[in-house]
């Protein structure tokens, strides 16, 4: 099965109460552990691409790695996505260069140029058989080369959506809920802290998704930062000469009701940082004799493996529905 655009997975997700992963890539060990848990799981899959990760792995390694992985995994649809395009540029780049969906992000811009910038990408897209993911509202946190501070983030605006899927003809749209990027999603101040004395961060606005579901119905949504921090591996982190106090991230129970109404797409990063570093930090604390990057990656594969493996079964929904 060649790489496949995001429409019919979307369609099926939307229809059966589920949504698809959609993971960050940026070397071999990241794709292989992410796909080997698809496969088995017999789930659909979306590998992204970040504009850092293009910068870091090269376009056309990380192409030919995605391409590997399709051909490892003949029996379920693989989507390649641009996560976060910043212009016009970056996404017609990918576009001509392979990709199946690109997200051009011009949520930072007022309205009306938001509405342009996505109408610009739609038109060349949809040209070339591309699908395109847009924003509307800003989400608070760090990703690569996207830093919004808490003060500048905003909240989707319900009465604002119609419109612009209407003149932008994006196909899936990414809103802000109280999702955040990064493995530091909220401020102390923004949470409380249960008995054991860990914060419980502030419940997403399930009101506006309801709210842009009814005045959208059957179009796909999109949230963003919605990795949950795994307490394991920011454990295994400080344990192991790391200093991550105070990492939390989205609770999985809200992100599986999410999946249950209209989200189609859940984007999953800062997850699958966490396994690796985590791991790759406990590899050389038992092992400081060691030096092979095999040694230190394979268990570190092998948590992304087992972390994706959770998200398609216990989260996301999405296991057995390739």
């Amino acid at each position: 099965m060649p790489l496949v655009t995001t429409t019919e997975m979307f369609k099926k997700a939307y229809d059966g109460g589920y949504a698809v992963g959609a993971f960050n890539v940026n070397n071999m060990e990241i794709v292989q552990g992410i796909t080997e848990a698809a496969r088995e799981q017999h789930a659909p899959l979306i590998l992204q691409v970040s504009k850092g990760a293009r910068a870091y792995a090269n376009h056309t390694y990380l192409v030919k790695l995605v391409e590997a992985a399709v051909i490892e995994c003949p029996d379920i649809p693989i989507a390649l996505h641009l996560d976060h395009g910043p212009d016009f540029e970056t996404c017609k780049s990918c576009i001509d260069g392979g990709f199946t969906s690109v997200m051009i992000d011009a949520s930072s811009k007022p309205f009306k140029e938001n509405i342009e910038i996505t109408r610009k990408v739609v038109e060349y897209a949809h040209d070339h058989g591309v699908v395109v993911e847009a924003e509307l509202g800003s989400l608070a946190g760090v990703e690569d080369e996207v830093n919004v501070s808490a003060e500048d983030s905003s909240y989707t605006r319900p009465e604002e959506v119609e419109e612009f899927v209407s003149k932008t003809g994006c196909d899936s749209l990414a809103i802000a809920i109280g999702t955040s990027h990064g493995a530091y999603k909220f401020t102390a101040a923004q949470c409380t802290r249960n008995e054991q004395g860990v914060l419980v961060p502030p419940p997403l606005r399930f009101d506006i998704l309801e709210e842009v579901s009814h005045r959208l119905p059957g179009f796909p949504i999109v949230l963003h930062g919605s990795s949950s921090v795994p307490q394991e591996f920011v454990k295994m982190i400080n344990e192991n000469g790391g200093k991550m106090p105070d990492a939390v991230g989205i609770p999985e129970e809200q992100l599986r009701k999410a999946a249950t109404l209209s989200v189609c797409k859940i984007n999953i990063d800062s997850d699958l940082r966490l396994a690796m570093t985590g791991s790759i930090r406990k590899y050389f604390a038992e092992h400081p004799d060691h030096f092979d990057p095999r040694q230190y990656l394979t268990p570190a594969r092998a948590n992304i493996k087992a972390i994706v493996t959770h998200k398609l079964i216990d989260v996301l929904g999405c296991a057995g529905k390739a």
